[in-house]
Protein backbone atom coordinates (compact mmCIF):
# COMPACT_ATOMS: atom_id res chain seq x y z
CA UNK A 1 0.00 0.00 0.00
CA UNK A 2 1.16 3.33 -0.33
CA UNK A 3 1.37 5.59 2.63
CA UNK A 4 -0.87 8.43 3.45
CA UNK A 5 -0.69 10.88 6.01
CA UNK A 6 -3.03 10.22 9.13
CA UNK A 7 -5.95 12.26 9.17
CA UNK A 8 -6.23 15.40 11.10
CA UNK A 9 -7.83 14.21 14.36
CA UNK A 10 -8.97 16.53 16.57
CA UNK A 11 -7.94 16.84 20.30
CA UNK A 12 -11.15 15.63 21.60
CA UNK A 13 -11.06 12.72 18.43
CA UNK A 14 -7.76 11.65 19.58
CA UNK A 15 -9.03 11.09 23.12
CA UNK A 16 -12.04 9.45 22.48
CA UNK A 17 -9.89 6.90 20.04
CA UNK A 18 -7.39 6.45 22.87
CA UNK A 19 -10.16 5.72 25.39
CA UNK A 20 -12.22 3.28 23.30
CA UNK A 21 -10.47 2.13 19.98
CA UNK A 22 -6.75 1.92 19.64
CA UNK A 23 -5.04 -1.15 20.62
CA UNK A 24 -2.50 -1.03 22.93
CA UNK A 25 0.87 -2.74 22.27
CA UNK A 26 3.03 -2.79 24.88
CA UNK A 27 2.08 -0.01 26.63
CA UNK A 28 1.64 1.97 23.52
CA UNK A 29 -0.92 2.76 21.09
CA UNK A 30 -1.55 1.60 17.88
CA UNK A 31 -1.46 4.28 15.34
CA UNK A 32 -4.72 5.83 13.40
CA UNK A 33 -3.20 4.48 10.61
CA UNK A 34 -2.93 1.23 11.69
CA UNK A 35 -6.16 0.92 13.20
CA UNK A 36 -7.46 1.52 9.59
CA UNK A 37 -5.36 -0.81 8.08
CA UNK A 38 -6.33 -3.83 10.64
CA UNK A 39 -9.74 -2.75 9.69
CA UNK A 40 -9.31 -2.50 5.69
CA UNK A 41 -7.94 -6.08 6.12
CA UNK A 42 -9.76 -7.83 8.20
CA UNK A 43 -12.79 -6.90 5.93
CA UNK A 44 -11.34 -6.89 2.71
CA UNK A 45 -10.70 -10.28 3.43
CA UNK A 46 -13.79 -11.59 2.69
CA UNK A 47 -13.56 -10.71 -1.24
CA UNK A 48 -11.57 -14.09 -1.52
CA UNK A 49 -14.51 -16.00 -0.59
CA UNK A 50 -15.79 -14.60 -4.00
CA UNK A 51 -12.94 -13.84 -5.99
CA UNK A 52 -9.20 -15.51 -6.33
CA UNK A 53 -7.75 -12.08 -8.11
CA UNK A 54 -6.71 -9.07 -7.10
CA UNK A 55 -10.23 -7.38 -5.29
CA UNK A 56 -8.53 -8.34 -2.28
CA UNK A 57 -5.66 -6.28 -2.33
CA UNK A 58 -7.57 -3.55 -4.56
CA UNK A 59 -10.45 -3.09 -1.64
CA UNK A 60 -8.02 -3.82 1.02
CA UNK A 61 -6.53 -0.16 -0.17
CA UNK A 62 -10.04 1.47 -1.48
CA UNK A 63 -11.10 0.44 2.11
CA UNK A 64 -8.11 1.77 3.91
CA UNK A 65 -8.10 5.28 2.12
CA UNK A 66 -12.01 6.20 2.70
CA UNK A 67 -11.79 5.65 6.16
CA UNK A 68 -8.04 7.32 6.31
CA UNK A 69 -9.15 10.54 4.68
CA UNK A 70 -12.46 10.21 7.16
CA UNK A 71 -14.81 9.60 4.33
CA UNK A 72 -16.28 6.90 5.57
CA UNK A 73 -16.50 5.15 9.02
CA UNK A 74 -17.64 2.02 9.86
CA UNK A 75 -19.49 1.20 13.21
CA UNK A 76 -17.65 1.28 16.57
CA UNK A 77 -17.69 -1.96 16.74
CA UNK A 78 -15.57 -2.43 13.56
CA UNK A 79 -12.88 0.09 14.60
CA UNK A 80 -12.64 -1.81 18.26
CA UNK A 81 -12.90 -5.49 17.31
CA UNK A 82 -11.31 -5.68 13.63
CA UNK A 83 -8.36 -8.13 14.71
CA UNK A 84 -8.33 -12.01 13.77
CA UNK A 85 -12.18 -13.05 15.04
CA UNK A 86 -13.69 -9.52 17.05
CA UNK A 87 -17.57 -9.22 16.86
CA UNK A 88 -18.53 -6.31 14.20
CA UNK A 89 -22.02 -5.32 13.71
CA UNK A 90 -23.06 -2.93 16.53
CA UNK A 91 -27.26 -3.05 16.48
CA UNK A 92 -29.25 -6.54 17.19
CA UNK A 93 -32.90 -7.78 17.91
CA UNK A 94 -33.63 -10.32 20.13
CA UNK A 95 -36.93 -11.96 20.83
CA UNK A 96 -38.73 -11.87 23.91
CA UNK A 97 -41.16 -14.78 24.86
CA UNK A 98 -43.88 -15.47 27.45
CA UNK A 99 -42.15 -18.53 29.26
CA UNK A 100 -40.13 -17.83 32.39
CA UNK A 101 -37.67 -19.99 30.20
CA UNK A 102 -38.11 -18.12 26.77
CA UNK A 103 -37.63 -14.20 29.19
CA UNK A 104 -34.33 -15.46 30.63
CA UNK A 105 -32.53 -17.22 27.73
CA UNK A 106 -33.42 -13.60 26.11
CA UNK A 107 -31.31 -12.20 29.28
CA UNK A 108 -28.25 -14.34 28.27
CA UNK A 109 -28.78 -13.59 24.38
CA UNK A 110 -28.05 -9.86 25.67
CA UNK A 111 -25.07 -10.69 27.81
CA UNK A 112 -23.26 -12.29 25.05
CA UNK A 113 -24.51 -9.82 22.80
CA UNK A 114 -22.98 -6.73 25.05
CA UNK A 115 -19.88 -8.84 25.86
CA UNK A 116 -19.79 -8.86 21.89
CA UNK A 117 -19.78 -5.03 21.67
CA UNK A 118 -23.79 -4.76 20.52
CA UNK A 119 -26.88 -3.27 21.49
CA UNK A 120 -29.80 -4.78 21.58
CA UNK A 121 -33.68 -3.82 20.99
CA UNK A 122 -36.84 -5.51 22.39
CA UNK A 123 -39.94 -5.84 22.34
CA UNK A 124 -41.69 -7.46 25.25
CA UNK A 125 -44.99 -7.50 23.73
CA UNK A 126 -45.84 -10.99 23.85
CA UNK A 127 -45.48 -11.21 28.34
CA UNK A 128 -49.01 -11.93 29.23
CA UNK A 129 -50.21 -8.46 31.52
CA UNK A 130 -49.59 -8.06 35.51
CA UNK A 131 -52.14 -10.30 37.20
CA UNK A 132 -52.76 -13.34 34.31
CA UNK A 133 -52.73 -16.51 34.97
CA UNK A 134 -49.81 -18.60 35.31
CA UNK A 135 -50.35 -22.70 35.56
CA UNK A 136 -53.82 -21.88 36.05
CA UNK A 137 -53.08 -19.96 38.97
CA UNK A 138 -54.61 -16.51 38.77
CA UNK A 139 -53.29 -13.29 39.79
CA UNK A 140 -49.72 -14.28 39.54
CA UNK A 141 -48.18 -13.23 36.63
CA UNK A 142 -45.96 -9.73 37.25
CA UNK A 143 -46.59 -8.31 33.65
CA UNK A 144 -43.91 -7.28 31.23
CA UNK A 145 -42.10 -3.99 33.43
CA UNK A 146 -40.84 -5.65 36.26
CA UNK A 147 -38.82 -8.12 34.03
CA UNK A 148 -37.23 -5.51 31.68
CA UNK A 149 -35.00 -4.44 34.98
CA UNK A 150 -33.33 -7.65 34.67
CA UNK A 151 -32.11 -7.06 31.13
CA UNK A 152 -30.89 -3.74 32.20
CA UNK A 153 -29.14 -5.39 35.12
CA UNK A 154 -27.63 -7.99 32.62
CA UNK A 155 -26.34 -5.67 30.01
CA UNK A 156 -25.48 -2.88 33.01
CA UNK A 157 -22.50 -6.41 34.33
CA UNK A 158 -21.59 -7.06 31.25
CA UNK A 159 -20.44 -3.43 29.40
CA UNK A 160 -20.59 -3.56 25.22
CA UNK A 161 -16.88 -5.62 24.54
CA UNK A 162 -15.73 -4.13 28.43
CA UNK A 163 -15.48 -0.42 26.92
CA UNK A 164 -19.09 1.04 27.75
CA UNK A 165 -22.23 0.71 29.31
CA UNK A 166 -24.72 -0.96 26.91
CA UNK A 167 -27.59 0.53 25.12
CA UNK A 168 -31.08 -1.06 24.70
CA UNK A 169 -34.36 -0.05 23.73
CA UNK A 170 -37.15 -1.80 24.82
CA UNK A 171 -40.68 -1.60 22.89
CA UNK A 172 -44.28 -2.33 24.16
CA UNK A 173 -47.33 -2.16 21.94
CA UNK A 174 -49.90 0.12 22.70
CA UNK A 175 -52.47 -2.37 22.85
CA UNK A 176 -51.07 -4.65 26.02
CA UNK A 177 -53.22 -3.97 28.73
CA UNK A 178 -50.13 -2.76 30.67
CA UNK A 179 -49.49 -0.01 28.43
CA UNK A 180 -49.89 2.25 31.09
CA UNK A 181 -46.90 0.93 33.60
CA UNK A 182 -44.74 1.01 30.83
CA UNK A 183 -45.11 4.67 29.99
CA UNK A 184 -44.57 5.59 33.16
CA UNK A 185 -41.88 3.08 34.24
CA UNK A 186 -39.12 6.04 33.61
CA UNK A 187 -40.88 8.52 35.66
CA UNK A 188 -37.45 8.11 38.26
CA UNK A 189 -34.59 9.80 36.10
CA UNK A 190 -32.15 7.21 37.58
CA UNK A 191 -33.99 3.89 36.76
CA UNK A 192 -32.99 1.41 33.87
CA UNK A 193 -30.41 4.62 32.89
CA UNK A 194 -29.58 2.36 29.90
CA UNK A 195 -32.37 1.62 28.28
CA UNK A 196 -35.02 3.90 26.20
CA UNK A 197 -38.25 2.99 25.94
CA UNK A 198 -40.88 3.06 22.89
CA UNK A 199 -44.51 2.44 22.38
CA UNK A 200 -45.47 1.09 19.33
CA UNK A 201 -48.42 2.44 17.80
CA UNK A 202 -50.58 0.76 15.67
CA UNK A 203 -52.89 2.16 12.93
CA UNK A 204 -56.29 1.42 15.37
CA UNK A 205 -54.87 3.27 17.60
CA UNK A 206 -54.34 6.22 15.11
CA UNK A 207 -57.97 5.85 14.08
CA UNK A 208 -59.27 5.97 18.04
CA UNK A 209 -57.06 9.17 18.66
CA UNK A 210 -57.87 10.95 15.05
CA UNK A 211 -62.26 10.33 16.07
CA UNK A 212 -62.03 10.88 19.73
CA UNK A 213 -62.77 7.40 20.54
CA UNK A 214 -61.77 4.07 22.38
CA UNK A 215 -59.39 0.97 21.29
CA UNK A 216 -58.96 -2.50 22.65
CA UNK A 217 -56.40 -3.85 25.03
CA UNK A 218 -55.10 -7.22 23.97
CA UNK A 219 -54.14 -10.46 26.22
CA UNK A 220 -50.76 -11.45 24.00
CA UNK A 221 -51.40 -14.73 26.00
CA UNK A 222 -54.50 -15.74 24.76
CA UNK A 223 -55.41 -13.06 21.72
CA UNK A 224 -58.34 -12.16 23.45
CA UNK A 225 -59.61 -8.74 24.40
CA UNK A 226 -58.61 -7.59 27.86
CA UNK A 227 -60.51 -3.97 27.96
CA UNK A 228 -59.81 -0.82 26.11
CA UNK A 229 -58.85 2.65 27.19
CA UNK A 230 -59.52 5.88 25.32
CA UNK A 231 -57.00 7.06 22.82
CA UNK A 232 -56.32 10.50 23.93
CA UNK A 233 -55.67 9.69 27.43
CA UNK A 234 -53.06 7.38 26.38
CA UNK A 235 -51.45 9.78 24.11
CA UNK A 236 -51.47 12.30 26.53
CA UNK A 237 -50.03 10.21 29.17
CA UNK A 238 -47.24 9.34 26.71
CA UNK A 239 -46.53 12.80 25.82
CA UNK A 240 -46.94 14.16 29.34
CA UNK A 241 -44.08 11.51 30.33
CA UNK A 242 -41.97 12.18 27.36
CA UNK A 243 -42.00 16.00 28.15
CA UNK A 244 -40.91 14.80 32.11
CA UNK A 245 -38.02 12.67 30.92
CA UNK A 246 -37.56 12.24 27.47
CA UNK A 247 -39.40 9.10 27.22
CA UNK A 248 -41.51 7.45 25.58
CA UNK A 249 -40.85 7.16 22.14
CA UNK A 250 -43.03 6.22 19.38
CA UNK A 251 -42.67 3.77 16.36
CA UNK A 252 -45.15 3.51 13.98
CA UNK A 253 -45.14 -0.59 13.84
CA UNK A 254 -47.67 -1.15 11.05
CA UNK A 255 -46.07 1.25 8.85
CA UNK A 256 -42.92 -0.16 9.70
CA UNK A 257 -44.52 -3.52 8.81
CA UNK A 258 -46.19 -2.11 5.39
CA UNK A 259 -42.56 -1.42 4.27
CA UNK A 260 -40.71 -4.30 5.63
CA UNK A 261 -39.29 -6.13 2.41
CA UNK A 262 -39.20 -9.69 3.91
CA UNK A 263 -42.65 -10.21 5.22
CA UNK A 264 -43.10 -13.88 4.40
CA UNK A 265 -40.17 -14.26 7.60
CA UNK A 266 -42.66 -12.72 9.82
CA UNK A 267 -43.76 -9.78 11.54
CA UNK A 268 -41.37 -7.09 12.62
CA UNK A 269 -41.23 -6.01 16.27
CA UNK A 270 -38.90 -4.34 17.42
CA UNK A 271 -36.51 -1.64 16.41
CA UNK A 272 -32.75 -1.69 17.00
CA UNK A 273 -31.56 0.19 19.94
CA UNK A 274 -31.12 3.94 18.36
CA UNK A 275 -33.98 3.41 16.49
CA UNK A 276 -32.06 3.54 13.13
CA UNK A 277 -32.44 -0.10 11.88
CA UNK A 278 -36.14 -2.28 11.80
CA UNK A 279 -34.78 -5.85 12.23
CA UNK A 280 -36.65 -9.40 12.61
CA UNK A 281 -36.11 -11.31 15.87
CA UNK A 282 -32.15 -12.23 16.06
CA UNK A 283 -31.28 -10.18 13.16
CA UNK A 284 -28.02 -7.90 13.57
CA UNK A 285 -26.90 -4.90 11.19
CA UNK A 286 -23.29 -3.65 10.06
CA UNK A 287 -23.50 0.19 9.51
CA UNK A 288 -21.42 2.99 7.96
CA UNK A 289 -21.77 6.26 7.42
CA UNK A 290 -20.43 8.63 4.98
CA UNK A 291 -19.23 12.31 5.94
CA UNK A 292 -20.94 14.92 4.33
CA UNK A 293 -18.64 17.28 5.05
CA UNK A 294 -15.93 15.78 3.53
CA UNK A 295 -18.00 15.85 0.34
CA UNK A 296 -17.46 18.97 -0.95
CA UNK A 297 -14.72 21.03 -3.70
CA UNK A 298 -14.47 23.95 -4.77
CA UNK A 299 -16.33 25.62 -7.88
CA UNK A 300 -14.80 27.25 -10.72
CA UNK A 301 -15.31 30.66 -9.11
CA UNK A 302 -13.37 29.01 -5.91
CA UNK A 303 -17.24 28.13 -3.76
CA UNK A 304 -17.65 25.02 -2.67
CA UNK A 305 -20.19 23.41 -3.97
CA UNK A 306 -21.39 19.58 -3.32
CA UNK A 307 -19.11 16.66 -5.00
CA UNK A 308 -22.15 14.61 -6.33
CA UNK A 309 -19.90 11.86 -7.81
CA UNK A 310 -17.51 11.71 -5.15
CA UNK A 311 -20.66 11.14 -2.73
CA UNK A 312 -21.92 8.60 -5.42
CA UNK A 313 -18.49 6.52 -5.64
CA UNK A 314 -18.52 6.67 -1.85
CA UNK A 315 -22.06 5.49 -1.64
CA UNK A 316 -20.84 2.05 -3.58
CA UNK A 317 -17.72 1.29 -1.76
CA UNK A 318 -19.42 1.53 1.43
CA UNK A 319 -21.88 -1.08 0.45
CA UNK A 320 -19.11 -3.26 -0.84
CA UNK A 321 -17.52 -2.58 2.52
CA UNK A 322 -20.90 -3.36 4.61
CA UNK A 323 -21.63 -6.55 2.79
CA UNK A 324 -18.06 -7.79 3.24
CA UNK A 325 -18.77 -7.35 7.00
CA UNK A 326 -21.52 -9.65 6.84
CA UNK A 327 -19.05 -12.20 5.62
CA UNK A 328 -16.19 -12.04 8.09
CA UNK A 329 -17.95 -11.08 11.52
CA UNK A 330 -17.83 -13.80 14.45
CA UNK A 331 -21.50 -13.83 15.86
CA UNK A 332 -22.36 -13.67 18.93
CA UNK A 333 -25.05 -16.42 18.54
CA UNK A 334 -25.80 -18.85 16.00
CA UNK A 335 -29.14 -17.89 15.23
CA UNK A 336 -28.46 -14.35 14.55
CA UNK A 337 -25.68 -15.75 11.69
CA UNK A 338 -28.72 -17.51 10.40
CA UNK A 339 -31.35 -14.55 10.57
CA UNK A 340 -28.45 -11.95 9.59
CA UNK A 341 -27.40 -14.12 6.21
CA UNK A 342 -30.54 -14.48 5.35
CA UNK A 343 -31.45 -11.09 4.70
CA UNK A 344 -28.23 -9.37 4.46
CA UNK A 345 -29.44 -6.41 5.61
CA UNK A 346 -26.97 -3.24 5.90
CA UNK A 347 -27.07 0.36 6.96
CA UNK A 348 -25.50 2.91 5.19
CA UNK A 349 -25.85 5.97 6.61
CA UNK A 350 -24.67 9.71 6.74
CA UNK A 351 -23.16 12.12 9.04
CA UNK A 352 -21.61 15.51 9.43
CA UNK A 353 -24.85 17.08 7.52
CA UNK A 354 -24.33 20.37 9.53
CA UNK A 355 -21.26 20.73 8.87
CA UNK A 356 -22.04 20.91 4.57
CA UNK A 357 -25.21 23.41 5.61
CA UNK A 358 -22.91 25.32 7.44
CA UNK A 359 -20.11 25.30 4.57
CA UNK A 360 -22.54 25.39 2.34
CA UNK A 361 -24.00 28.86 3.78
CA UNK A 362 -27.20 27.02 4.39
CA UNK A 363 -29.60 27.60 7.01
CA UNK A 364 -30.59 24.39 8.90
CA UNK A 365 -34.09 25.46 9.00
CA UNK A 366 -34.44 26.19 5.10
CA UNK A 367 -36.22 25.01 2.23
CA UNK A 368 -32.69 25.06 0.68
CA UNK A 369 -31.52 22.76 3.12
CA UNK A 370 -34.64 19.93 2.63
CA UNK A 371 -33.96 20.02 -1.28
CA UNK A 372 -30.23 19.86 -0.52
CA UNK A 373 -31.15 16.74 1.61
CA UNK A 374 -33.68 15.60 -0.33
CA UNK A 375 -31.30 15.49 -3.40
CA UNK A 376 -28.02 14.04 -1.35
CA UNK A 377 -29.55 11.12 0.28
CA UNK A 378 -31.96 9.99 -2.52
CA UNK A 379 -28.63 9.97 -4.80
CA UNK A 380 -27.23 7.62 -1.84
CA UNK A 381 -29.97 4.87 -1.76
CA UNK A 382 -30.29 5.08 -5.73
CA UNK A 383 -26.40 4.09 -5.42
CA UNK A 384 -26.40 2.00 -2.83
CA UNK A 385 -29.23 0.01 -4.87
CA UNK A 386 -27.21 0.07 -7.60
CA UNK A 387 -24.21 -1.32 -5.94
CA UNK A 388 -26.25 -4.04 -3.71
CA UNK A 389 -27.61 -5.12 -7.57
CA UNK A 390 -23.71 -5.36 -9.03
CA UNK A 391 -23.07 -7.77 -5.78
CA UNK A 392 -26.04 -9.96 -6.38
CA UNK A 393 -24.98 -10.09 -9.82
CA UNK A 394 -21.62 -11.56 -8.84
CA UNK A 395 -22.20 -12.77 -5.20
CA UNK A 396 -26.10 -13.92 -5.55
CA UNK A 397 -29.66 -11.95 -4.17
CA UNK A 398 -29.90 -12.74 -0.29
CA UNK A 399 -31.03 -15.86 0.30
CA UNK A 400 -34.46 -14.97 1.57
CA UNK A 401 -35.24 -12.78 -1.82
CA UNK A 402 -37.77 -15.39 -3.14
CA UNK A 403 -41.50 -13.98 -1.53
CA UNK A 404 -39.48 -10.37 -1.10
CA UNK A 405 -41.05 -7.59 -1.71
CA UNK A 406 -38.37 -7.23 -4.59
CA UNK A 407 -39.68 -10.90 -5.94
CA UNK A 408 -41.77 -9.42 -8.68
CA UNK A 409 -41.39 -8.68 -12.62
CA UNK A 410 -38.72 -6.20 -12.83
CA UNK A 411 -38.15 -5.81 -9.66
CA UNK A 412 -34.21 -5.50 -7.98
CA UNK A 413 -32.35 -8.46 -7.80
CA UNK A 414 -30.35 -7.25 -4.72
CA UNK A 415 -27.63 -8.53 -2.80
CA UNK A 416 -28.76 -6.91 0.55
CA UNK A 417 -32.75 -6.66 1.97
CA UNK A 418 -32.30 -3.24 3.62
CA UNK A 419 -29.79 -0.87 2.32
CA UNK A 420 -29.57 2.89 3.93
CA UNK A 421 -30.48 3.76 7.19
CA UNK A 422 -29.74 7.09 9.21
CA UNK A 423 -27.48 6.39 12.44
CA UNK A 424 -26.66 8.59 15.50
CA UNK A 425 -23.18 8.20 14.86
CA UNK A 426 -22.18 9.81 18.24
CA UNK A 427 -18.70 8.33 18.52
CA UNK A 428 -17.64 8.11 15.08
CA UNK A 429 -18.64 11.88 14.57
CA UNK A 430 -16.07 12.84 17.38
CA UNK A 431 -13.29 10.90 15.03
CA UNK A 432 -14.92 12.61 12.10
CA UNK A 433 -14.17 15.41 13.36
CA UNK A 434 -18.24 16.29 12.19
CA UNK A 435 -21.31 16.79 13.67
CA UNK A 436 -23.57 13.39 14.48
CA UNK A 437 -25.46 12.16 11.70
CA UNK A 438 -28.41 14.24 10.56
CA UNK A 439 -28.44 16.70 13.69
CA UNK A 440 -27.99 20.40 13.85
CA UNK A 441 -25.17 21.98 15.78
CA UNK A 442 -25.82 21.95 19.77
CA UNK A 443 -24.18 24.98 20.32
CA UNK A 444 -20.97 26.91 18.92
CA UNK A 445 -19.55 26.28 22.86
CA UNK A 446 -20.85 23.05 24.69
CA UNK A 447 -19.45 20.60 26.92
CA UNK A 448 -19.28 17.18 26.34
CA UNK A 449 -19.42 14.77 29.04
CA UNK A 450 -18.16 11.69 28.08
CA UNK A 451 -15.96 9.03 29.24
CA UNK A 452 -16.20 7.85 32.89
CA UNK A 453 -16.66 11.25 33.47
CA UNK A 454 -14.07 13.38 32.17
CA UNK A 455 -15.56 16.59 30.54
CA UNK A 456 -14.33 17.79 26.63
CA UNK A 457 -14.69 21.51 25.52
CA UNK A 458 -16.47 21.54 21.71
CA UNK A 459 -16.12 25.11 19.86
CA UNK A 460 -17.37 24.46 16.54
CA UNK A 461 -14.34 24.80 14.23
CA UNK A 462 -15.97 26.59 11.54
CA UNK A 463 -17.77 29.58 14.08
CA UNK A 464 -14.53 29.69 15.36
CA UNK A 465 -13.06 30.32 11.80
CA UNK A 466 -15.60 32.52 10.50
CA UNK A 467 -15.61 34.88 13.94
CA UNK A 468 -11.55 34.93 13.31
CA UNK A 469 -12.02 35.87 10.30
CA UNK A 470 -15.18 38.45 10.89
CA UNK A 471 -13.48 39.95 13.72
CA UNK A 472 -15.73 38.98 16.73
CA UNK A 473 -14.14 35.93 18.08
CA UNK A 474 -13.15 36.63 21.95
CA UNK A 475 -13.26 34.67 25.35
CA UNK A 476 -15.55 36.56 26.47
CA UNK A 477 -17.78 35.40 23.39
CA UNK A 478 -16.52 31.63 24.33
CA UNK A 479 -18.05 32.63 27.82
CA UNK A 480 -21.53 33.33 26.85
CA UNK A 481 -22.07 30.69 24.46
CA UNK A 482 -20.84 27.88 26.72
CA UNK A 483 -22.96 29.36 29.54
CA UNK A 484 -26.39 28.72 27.02
CA UNK A 485 -26.69 32.59 26.28
CA UNK A 486 -28.28 32.38 22.42
CA UNK A 487 -25.91 33.59 19.82
CA UNK A 488 -28.57 35.77 18.59
CA UNK A 489 -28.89 37.68 21.46
CA UNK A 490 -24.87 38.05 21.81
CA UNK A 491 -24.45 42.12 21.09
CA UNK A 492 -21.58 42.47 17.74
CA UNK A 493 -22.30 39.47 15.87
CA UNK A 494 -23.32 39.67 11.99
CA UNK A 495 -27.10 38.80 11.02
CA UNK A 496 -25.48 36.20 8.37
CA UNK A 497 -23.45 34.43 11.16
CA UNK A 498 -26.64 34.81 13.18
CA UNK A 499 -28.43 33.10 10.11
CA UNK A 500 -25.64 30.74 9.10
CA UNK A 501 -24.85 29.06 12.93
CA UNK A 502 -28.06 27.49 13.86
CA UNK A 503 -28.17 25.51 17.03
CA UNK A 504 -30.46 22.38 18.25
CA UNK A 505 -32.70 24.51 20.20
CA UNK A 506 -32.73 27.68 17.69
CA UNK A 507 -34.69 25.11 14.93
CA UNK A 508 -37.99 25.19 15.53
CA UNK A 509 -39.90 21.49 16.45
CA UNK A 510 -41.44 21.53 12.27
CA UNK A 511 -38.10 22.23 11.00
CA UNK A 512 -36.84 18.87 12.88
CA UNK A 513 -39.27 17.01 11.96
CA UNK A 514 -39.36 18.22 8.36
CA UNK A 515 -35.94 17.25 7.84
CA UNK A 516 -36.17 13.92 9.28
CA UNK A 517 -39.08 13.24 7.00
CA UNK A 518 -37.25 14.44 3.65
CA UNK A 519 -34.59 11.65 4.80
CA UNK A 520 -37.32 8.77 5.78
CA UNK A 521 -38.57 8.91 2.13
CA UNK A 522 -34.86 8.36 0.71
CA UNK A 523 -33.72 5.36 2.66
CA UNK A 524 -34.89 1.69 3.56
CA UNK A 525 -34.35 1.64 7.14
CA UNK A 526 -35.10 4.44 10.02
CA UNK A 527 -33.47 6.97 11.57
CA UNK A 528 -31.87 7.93 14.63
CA UNK A 529 -32.96 11.35 15.38
CA UNK A 530 -33.82 13.38 18.43
CA UNK A 531 -36.69 16.10 17.42
CA UNK A 532 -34.65 18.43 20.27
CA UNK A 533 -36.96 21.30 22.15
CA UNK A 534 -36.43 24.36 24.27
CA UNK A 535 -37.38 24.05 28.41
CA UNK A 536 -40.26 26.12 27.65
CA UNK A 537 -41.62 23.49 25.44
CA UNK A 538 -45.55 22.22 26.45
CA UNK A 539 -47.12 18.42 26.56
CA UNK A 540 -49.22 19.57 24.09
CA UNK A 541 -46.71 21.07 21.75
CA UNK A 542 -44.66 17.62 22.05
CA UNK A 543 -47.81 15.57 21.41
CA UNK A 544 -48.49 18.11 17.95
CA UNK A 545 -44.61 17.01 17.13
CA UNK A 546 -45.47 13.43 17.52
CA UNK A 547 -48.40 13.33 14.84
CA UNK A 548 -46.86 15.68 12.66
CA UNK A 549 -44.17 12.96 12.37
CA UNK A 550 -46.55 10.91 11.72
CA UNK A 551 -47.83 12.95 8.75
CA UNK A 552 -44.28 13.18 7.81
CA UNK A 553 -43.98 9.45 7.49
CA UNK A 554 -41.30 8.60 9.46
CA UNK A 555 -40.92 5.41 11.31
CA UNK A 556 -40.30 6.45 15.02
CA UNK A 557 -40.21 9.94 16.80
CA UNK A 558 -38.80 10.96 19.82
CA UNK A 559 -38.44 14.79 21.53
CA UNK A 560 -36.34 15.91 24.50
CA UNK A 561 -36.93 18.66 26.34
CA UNK A 562 -34.10 20.30 27.20
CA UNK A 563 -32.68 20.20 30.95
CA UNK A 564 -35.58 17.68 31.35
CA UNK A 565 -32.59 14.86 32.74
CA UNK A 566 -30.02 16.08 35.31
CA UNK A 567 -27.38 14.88 33.24
CA UNK A 568 -27.11 15.39 29.70
CA UNK A 569 -24.29 14.42 27.27
CA UNK A 570 -24.07 17.58 25.74
CA UNK A 571 -24.54 20.65 28.34
CA UNK A 572 -24.18 24.02 28.32
CA UNK A 573 -23.32 25.55 31.52
CA UNK A 574 -21.18 27.68 33.77
CA UNK A 575 -18.71 24.98 34.35
CA UNK A 576 -17.58 25.18 31.04
CA UNK A 577 -16.00 28.67 31.93
CA UNK A 578 -12.85 26.73 33.51
CA UNK A 579 -12.86 24.42 29.93
CA UNK A 580 -12.64 28.04 28.08
CA UNK A 581 -9.69 29.47 30.17
CA UNK A 582 -7.66 26.10 29.10
CA UNK A 583 -8.91 26.16 25.72
CA UNK A 584 -7.77 29.95 25.11
CA UNK A 585 -4.43 29.65 26.82
CA UNK A 586 -3.61 26.70 24.83
CA UNK A 587 -3.99 28.99 21.58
Amino acid sequence: MNTIVPPLITKNGQRVLEKRYLKRVNDRYETIDSMFRRVAKRVASAESLYSSGPETQIMEQDFFRAMAALEFLPNSPTLLNSDLDGQIASCFVLPVGDSIDEIFEAVKNTARVHQSCGGTGFSFSRIRPEGDVVHDQPGIAPGPVPFIQAFSLASNLVKQGGVRQGCNIGILNVDHPDILKFIAMKDDPEYLTNFCISVAITDKFLDALFTGGDYDLINPRTGQIQGYLNAQFVFDKITNQSWKTGDPGLIFIDRINRDQPTPILGKIEAVTSCAEQVLLPFECCHLGSINLAKMLKNSTDGTLVIDYPKIARTARLGIRFLDDCIDINNYPLPQIEEATKRTRKIGLSVMGYADMLVMLEIPYDSDLALETANKIMRLIDDEAHIASQELAQKRGVFPAYSGSKYDRPNGQRLRNASCTMIAPTGSLSLIAGCNNGIEPFFSMVFVRNILDGEHLLEVNPYFETYARENGFFSEDLLYRLVQGENLRDVPGIPEAAKRIFVTTNQVKPEWHVRTQGVFQKNIDGAIAKMINVPASTTPQEIGEIFLMAYREGVKGVTAYRDTSRKIQSLCNDENGCDLVRDYMRKL
